[in-house]
């Protein structure tokens, strides 16, 4: 049985990317017309290996394609009670990304919605130690 990645190995730097599409998906479809939502709704490369995230209108089900070497692979879940609490998407986008920590809340009943990021320093590309000094100074 293949199981979801651990958040280690997803939360790894140049790990894969994890979109959830902003609208409401046809759970009928299969690993070719999801891979053609992946392309003309996200905009990305379903090859590329992220995974991509598609909800049923109720909410209740929820379905993640992925690549994976030489096939791609689609878990399915849907609850027996209650919906999934997703984050919030501002409205004309039609997807957002999410972080491996944010899936495994939805996966386990978390609503991220209702959750409020604090802002943490991120370190901009090319920069070095002497940027944070001055920043701290």
């Amino acid at each position: 049985m293949i199981g979801l990645p651990s958040l280690r190995a997803l939360d790894g730097a140049p790990g894969p990317r994890i979109w959830l599409a902003a609208e409401a998906t046809d759970m009928r479809c299969g690993f070719d017309r999801l891979a053609q939502r992946v392309q003309s709704v996200i905009g990305e490369d379903p090859l590329s290996g992220h995974l991509f995230l598609f909800r049923s209108r109720n909410g209740n089900r929820l379905k993640i394609l992925t690549w994976d070497r030489d096939g791609y692979v689609l878990w399915y879940k849907r609850l027996e009670v209650g919906v999934f609490k997703l984050p919030r998407i501002t409205p004309g986008d039609s997807a957002v990304e999410l972080r491996a920590s944010e899936l495994a809340m939805v996966l386990d009943g978390i609503d991220v919605s209702k959750l409020k990021r604090v802002p943490r320093y991120e370190r901009a590309a090319g920069s070095n130690k002497n940027d944070l000094q001055r920043v701290m100074a």
